[in-house]
């Protein structure tokens, strides 16, 4: 009797520490939407808070060639980007309010430079570097979807 109760005990401590764990990678789950520029498609991670913005693509070591990462700021300023421990190559590309192209930068793997907007912009979208060149997308293009990420906070 007295085993089978501390099976019980260990079993309800293992579901309890794995629904905690649940929890709080549910709490820190990053929002994706679709974006498209053309005809390319985009699965765009959504960042809208100081801390994600913050963290960006650091510490990853790869990322799918349609994927990328959205950065949602609270308001228009010419916003700049750094690499500081982000392992990828990277191209953002800054984007007015209603996802036009401002400009692209390429950005080289854990340097400190900063790399700007070169007028107001309201997002950034980072992809692997050289994914705007490839496709022509430049100053003026327009990248569709962005009215439907979620709201800077």
């Amino acid at each position: 009797m007295m085993m089978s109760r501390k099976k019980s005990v260990l079993t309800a401590v293992s579901l309890v520490a794995m629904l905690n764990s649940f929890n709080a990678s549910a709490q820190y789950a990053i929002p994706q939407i679709e974006l498209t520029a053309g005809m390319y498609r985009i699965e765009a991670e959504v960042v809208t808070t100081p801390e994600q913005r913050a963290t960006g693509l650091m510490r990853r070591a790869e990322m799918p060639l349609q994927h990328g990462m959205l950065f949602v700021f609270p308001q228009e300023m010419r916003h700049c980007m750094w690499m500081k421990n982000t392992l990828l190559p990277l191209s953002v590309a800054f984007l007015d309010h209603v996802g036009k192209i401002i400009n692209v930068e390429e950005m080289q793997p854990q340097t400190e430079n900063n790399h700007c907007a070169k007028a107001d912009a309201r997002y950034a979208l980072e992809m692997n570097i050289g994914w705007f060149k490839t496709r022509g997308l430049t100053r003026g293009a327009q990248i569709v979807g962005v009215d439907k990420a979620p709201v800077a906070r």
